[in-house]
């Protein structure tokens, strides 16, 4: 029998907006709002999260609050790691998207032998490390920390030895590293990214479908594409950032980005993904409803949410 367990991650210490802690109940609103029965339905586990650090001062300029992510990073890796182990289909639902290296590190723990493809649907490549940031905010940064990655080439920060054990802390949660390699990540409507990330993506040639690729080739053939790509892999994990549909749409969320995808575009390609076989994990991030109206970002992301699960469950 397949099973679905719910992981929320109500933390927003990676986030330079606040309110990201808020998007799981936002999310749970709207599905009262639509009269759904979608969280009575499967058990939820929420992660112990670190925000109080968000009324201290900050230690780290270019990580900011990363002695409270390492203490995430593995709580969310061992939850994440329980509910593969336990036969579980993880779905994560986390408040601002730095957590996503450690969704990536539980599945590692869960599958160690296994080469994992990632499906990254979002506007920024979030490939940015503590020696290249222009924020120090670790939503910025999950990726690079599932690759292993520093980006000294590009180095514009000379950090303190804490920030830099922290970040190897990061970078080996699970003792495995990396966690996935360069040419086994997908970005899907990515358009907003710095040069320093700009020159990874280059350097190990990267895959990047852009917006105006799926609205010529359609969303199911982009998808059918995406995943013959990563055919060699032995799993494939999807990270879904509302900040990848369109500004026009995505108000509810810290950095919205124009020219960005539509509701059915997202809702299209998922439900292509959920169908397949070697999809082990999904999470949905990023819904800020202090910045929304009417809770508008949180409706749209459980209608995602909602026909992802129930095409998986049905598949």
């Amino acid at each position: 029998m397949k099973k679905i367990r719910l992981i929320g991650v109500k933390s927003e210490i990676g986030a330079g907006t606040r309110g990201a802690s808020l998007g799981m109940d936002a999310i749970r609103i709207a599905s009262l709002d639509f009269m759904s029965n979608f969280f009575d339905r499967f058990p939820v586990e929420e992660v112990e999260t670190e925000n109080r650090l968000l009324f201290e001062p900050v230690a780290s300029p270019y990580a900011k609050r990363i002695k409270g992510m390492v203490d995430l990073y593995d709580r969310v890796s061992k939850s994440v790691c329980s509910a593969l182990q336990e036969g579980g289909f993880p779905v994560v639902l986390s408040g601002d998207h730095a957590s996503a290296g450690a969704t990536i590190a539980g599945i590692r723990m869960a599958r160690p032998a296994a080469r994992l493809g990632l499906i990254w649907i979002d506007a920024h490549a979030d490939l940015h490390t503590p020696y290249t940031t222009p924020s120090g905010n670790l939503h910025g940064m999950p990726l690079a920390t599932a690759l292993g990655e520093d980006n000294r080439e590009c180095q514009v920060h000379a950090i303190d030895e804490n920030t830099a054990r922290q970040w190897e802390q990061l970078k080996n949660t699970g003792n495995i590293r990396p966690k996935v390699s360069p040419e086994d990540v997908v970005f899907i409507s990515l358009r907003d990214y710095e040069k320093e990330e700009e020159h990874l993506i280059r350097k190990y040639h990267m895959k990047v479908i852009t917006t105006a690729e799926i609205r010529k080739q359609g969303a199911e053939a982009v998808a059918q594409s995406v995943l013959d790509y990563l055919d060699g892999c032995d799993a494939v994990y999807i990270s879904f950032d509302v900040d990848s549909l369109d500004a026009a749409i995505s108000k509810g969320t810290g950095t919205p980005v124009s020219n960005g995808l539509h509701e059915q575009e997202a809702g299209e390609l998922m439900a292509r993904f959920m169908r397949h076989r070697k999809v082990c994990c999904f999470e949905i991030t990023e819904v800020n409803p202090t910045l929304d109206k009417e809770n508008r970002m949180a409706e749209i992301a459980f209608g995602i949410l909602q026909r992802s699960v129930n095409v998986w469950l049905t598949n």
